[in-house]
């Protein structure tokens, strides 16, 4: 247990170091010169070329990029990732204000996702075939197929402009959330029955089941405490990725929806060059990404004692 979580974290911070390296360099190939932006944001758009020089010295933008990196990496390890062009504000202190945005908006619609598809998905596979079971497997095909930006637009239509009860934009109280929450809830539950439902079915094959139903079991005991338990590990695998993708799916939502997130910061910062923002911000994605994969192999083992491989992990130096 001890080598598998010592392997898992060697290879979390592998993970994220090559991203990092990988974000320096492309954003560093990108057009522009950083030292011309971060000298307008300073001086104002009369630049000298000796303003430009002295933020270029002053910063570590005139050393090699090997150089830039190394002395960029040595302020992460002190919790420093810079300030950002735009605002002039840390990049930490921005980070931690918008990554709370996006948690609230992520995280209350994947748990309503879930609470919605899980219940959905089982009664669907125990009624096969059934009215409900077309129109929920109807209803899934439906939202998966719909673009998100498309049926955000649609909503705020109805809601918002004609009907006149929800806010358009904005974050604040729960009438804010209200539209973006249905949208990616709705988006992530769509494809999550489907799955929950195939997996029941094929749990539902098994001879198992089939021996605790002649053993006169009740069917609540069969569904829940058999059936759904072995069908947790792909459950819980989709559910990790879903969530991992929680800021993917929220750039496009919180743009249109103006949610001051993760997801804004991101695209407001690519489009002024922010470069110190840029790598803040795909830094922590990455670091988030790293440790939601990290939690749902240690609940592979939980959901199925089957599965061994903790104990067959062998050290990364061996």
């Amino acid at each position: 247990m001890a080598v598998y979580i010592f392997n898992r974290f060697f290879s979390m911070g592998l993970v994220v170091f090559v991203v990092s390296v990988f974000t320096f360099l492309l954003i560093h190939l990108a057009p522009g010169d950083p030292r011309i932006l971060m000298a307008m944001s300073r001086f104002g758009n009369d630049i000298t070329p000796e303003q430009i020089e002295w933020i270029g010295e002053e910063m570590g933008l005139s050393a090699p990029v090997h150089v830039q990196y190394a002395i960029w990496l040595k302020h992460v390890f002190s919790g420093d990732l810079g300030s950002s062009i735009r605002t002039d504000q840390t990049v930490v202190s921005e980070l931690m204000t918008r990554i709370c945005a996006t948690l609230q908006l992520g995280l209350t619609s994947f748990i309503l996702s879930m609470l919605l598809a899980v219940p959905i998905g089982i009664y669907a596979a125990v009624k096969k075939n059934s009215f409900f079971d077309l129109c929920t497997m109807a209803g899934s095909i439906l939202f998966i197929s719909l673009p998100g930006f498309w049926f955000a637009l649609l909503l705020i239509l109805l809601f918002s402009v004609n009907l006149g009860i929800l806010p358009v934009c904005g974050r604040g109280g729960i009438e804010h959330m209200v539209l973006p929450v249905t949208v990616l809830a709705l988006g992530m539950a769509a494809p999550t029955t489907r799955l929950v439902r195939t997996c029941m079915l094929e749990i539902l094959k098994q001879d198992y089941i089939l021996f605790a139903r002649c053993k006169g079991l009740p069917e609540k005991i069969i569904i829940f405490r058999h059936a759904l338990k072995n069908a947790l590990v792909p459950i819980i695998t989709y559910s990790g990725i879903k969530l991992t993708r929680i800021f993917q799916t929220t750039v496009i939502i919180e743009t249109i929806f103006a949610w001051e997130g993760i997801g804004k910061l991101m695209v407001d910062a690519c489009f002024a060059r922010d470069f110190p923002m840029i790598q803040g911000c795909i830094l922590l994605v990455a670091s988030v990404f790293v440790t939601i994969n990290f939690i749902v192999d240690i609940l592979y083992l939980y959901a199925n004692p089957r599965i061994s491989f903790m104990k067959k992990e062998k050290p990364v130096w061996g």
